[in-house]
């Protein structure tokens, strides 16, 4: 994903390049300014105006660095979004069966925003990188001593930064984990709130919720012990070198070693060196999370759909009589042990209205899912005029077969859109003839706004029978 950003993120580094080189530029203005102009005879005027204008200079591409940054970040999140939502789109139904919905939703929201906060982090924290190398560069050259001093407890900071890399990646996968499961409750909540009044169980889903919530907060309160236990330290240890080349630094001026200037410019590079050293456990703790929400991304993005096009497809015949449908030896069971069909044979001519009957569990809504292949049949073959489904392109089988669901859904969205909802491009005509097909034309038309009715959520301002019709 990254790889098609390149150009851009390139750029986010290069301007933050140039940011570094301003704002590394302005000590050594400042110490100049001090023994030239301060307690020199140069013109403070014309040293004050030299700063300002660098000050700004790199205040305009710290601008055009968080612009680049963000655009990159945004690009990426928009991009891996339609990506995942396309993914999601192709797997099997199998999957689906297996799968809670609040984890592909949190996957889709919370999981992308810590991935785009990473991608923002990139052109910032190498320039941040940059400024850290060149000013250690430029303290090793001018006061070794005093940069030995300064730099002494970096070290030990690198090994706290890996130990709580380690520690808070756990943590934050926990974090995430927990969150997409209080999705899942919310999200069941919501869709089935009508259940939930209708049996009075309201209790029970808030004690889900109350367990759930409570989970997220047992292993948010672990995430942060490890944080207050390492983010202290990674933030005293870099002023413990200001303090110390504060004290030495010190001595040096009165001593004659060094000019006030030069100890101003040395201690404002020490200054432009807490801050990213400081943010180092933050910028760890965000690479962590992003690595986190990437796992749990890919974990999706690796699935391979168990139900795909075939390799060479082959299209449907054309005439009048068509619509032939025959089950030949038909074996499937969802699970692959329990089977629901068994040497299934059935032949449906063309035009022919047949009605498949049973008990309950006896298979005969599986008949229609394996038809549309939402699963792909054990052994058997089914046919459509003569040509295996499995030879067919998803699109090509699933536009010869109309199916009514046994749970219906419809979209919030207007009664002729919901009708063309696989043909978006549809004629008005089009549509109407559908509804009149289905029955639904008389009571579309007695609808505040006929076919341009808005229909609420899943279509519940709609009666069953209703919505079925739609």
């Amino acid at each position: 994903m990254l790889r098609e950003q390149r150009v851009g993120l390139a750029a986010g580094v290069a301007v933050g390049l140039l940011w570094s080189a301003g704002k590394v530029s302005v000590p050594k203005l400042t110490s100049l300014a001090v023994d030239r102009a301060v307690l020199g005879t140069g013109s403070l005027w014309f040293w004050s105006l030299l700063i300002a204008v660098v000050a700004v200079i790199a205040g305009i591409f710290t601008a055009w660095r968080r612009w680049f940054a963000f655009r990159e970040s945004r690009l990426t999140e928009t991009k891996l979004r339609e990506q995942l939502f396309a993914h999601i789109l192709r797997l099997h139904v199998a999957y689906h069966d297996h799968t809670q919905t609040g984890q592909l939703m949190s996957r889709a929201s919370s999981d992308l925003l810590q991935i785009q906060g990473f991608v923002v982090m990139i052109p910032i924290t190498a320039s941040n990188l940059m400024m850290v190398a060149t000013i250690v560069v430029i303290l090793a050259v001018q006061q070794p001593l005093l940069a030995l001093i300064a730099l002494a407890p970096l070290p030990l900071l690198n090994v706290l930064a890996t130990r709580f890399s380690r520690r808070i990646h756990p943590a934050v996968l926990a974090v995430q984990a927990e969150q997409a499961q209080l999705a899942t409750v919310v999200e069941e909540a919501v869709s089935g709130v009508r259940v939930i009044k209708g049996f009075g169980a309201e209790g029970v889903t808030a004690a889900r919720l109350r367990v759930e919530a409570d989970d997220i907060r047992r292993v948010s309160l672990q995430s942060a012990r490890v944080r207050s236990a390492f983010l202290p330290a990674l933030d005293l240890l870099p002023n413990l070198g200001l303090i110390a080349v504060l004290a030495v630094g010190g001595h040096r001026v009165l001593n004659g070693q060094m000019t006030p200037g030069e100890m101003l410019e040395f201690m404002q590079y020490i200054g432009l060196l807490i801050f990213p050293l400081r943010n180092l456990g933050m910028t760890v703790a965000f690479g962590q999370r992003a690595a986190a929400a990437l796992l749990r991304v890919n974990e999706v993005l690796s699935t391979v759909p168990a139900v795909h096009d075939a390799v060479a497809p082959v299209a449907l015949p054309d005439g009048d009589r068509v619509g032939e449908v025959s089950f030949a030896h038909v074996a499937f069971g969802y699970d692959g042990n329990n089977q629901v069909l068994r040497d299934f044979d059935l032949r449906i001519p063309a035009g022919a209205s047949v009605a498949v009957v049973g008990a309950t569990g006896s298979g005969k809504s599986t008949v229609a899912r394996l038809l549309v292949r939402f699963y792909d049949v054990n052994e058997g073959a089914i046919c459509i005029d003569g040509v295996d489904v499995r030879d067919l392109t998803l699109a090509d089988l699933r536009h010869a077969v109309a199916i009514v669901f046994e749970d219906t859904f419809l979209f919030h969205d207007t009664v002729a859109a919901n009708i063309a909802f696989s043909r978006p491009d549809a004629s008005h005509a089009d549509v109407e003839a559908a509804a009149r097909l289905a029955g639904a034309h008389d009571f579309i038309l007695r609808l505040p706004e006929g076919y341009a009715t808005l229909l609420g959520e899943r279509g519940f301002s709609l009666s069953g029978g209703q919505r079925q019709r739609v």
